[in-house]
């Protein structure tokens, strides 16, 4: 599937999203509460893959700022609704390899359940690290399709009916990827679920 395919995908599915995290949303509450701990009091926040804002709704009530984006306008439209009234933050389409920000200008990045769907997952973690700061915080949450047989049969499943991922990440590989872009790795925790995820958070080190 192309990047344009992939976008006509999720501008078509936005409405029925929320929905299919009655199946998968197991680990969804323990992610938001991971992902807000880990950014709490960061002054300017970019969220990619914003989706309908699950997880940029305990983003938002944490932080100085938060600049919420998708690359499809449905989704970003869905985000707006559901926490566009609150005045520290924006909801804008984007494309995470053509951000259009200055580099070192956010204090972290968060890009949830996103990782294994990148058609270039280094250029894409490589885009997320030039507008971080010198030691600002990348936040990683991405299901991990490849933990168990259980979470590669569900995966298997998932590929026949909604959208095809590009990788099937584990908890260790998931954290290597982190690793060998340029961070420094000190939270990594796997959240159970019919297919878990796992939080992997890091800051960036010194080139």
């Amino acid at each position: 599937m192309s990047e344009e395919d992939g976008r006509r995908f999720w501008e078509s599915n936005a409405a029925r999203y929320d929905r299919s995290m009655g199946l998968l949303g197991g680990p969804l509450p323990r992610t938001a509460e991971l992902v807000a701990a880990a950014v709490s009091g960061t002054a300017r926040v970019l969220e990619i893959a914003s989706g309908t804002g699950l997880v940029s709704e305990a983003i938002a009530p944490v932080v100085g700022e938060l600049l919420a984006t998708d690359y499809a306008a449905a989704m970003v439209e869905k985000t707006r609704a559901r926490i566009g009234h609150l005045p520290n933050m924006r909801c804008e389409v984007r494309d995470l390899y053509a951000l259009g920000e200055p580099e070192g200008s956010f204090d972290a990045v968060v890009a949830a359940n996103v990782l294994h769907l990148l058609p270039d997952l280094p250029g894409g973690l490589a885009a997320m690290r030039a507008v971080l700061r010198p030691g600002g915080r990348l936040v990683v949450p991405t299901y991990c399709h490849a933990q168990d047989a259980r979470a590669r049969l569900v995966s298997t499943v998932l590929t026949l009916v909604s959208f095809p991922g590009r990788r099937r990440f584990d908890l260790a590989t998931l954290r290597v990827a982190v690793e060998e872009a340029g961070f420094a790795v000190d939270q990594a925790e796997l959240i159970p679920g019919l297919l878990p995820v796992g939080f992997v958070a890091g800051v960036v080190t010194p080139t």
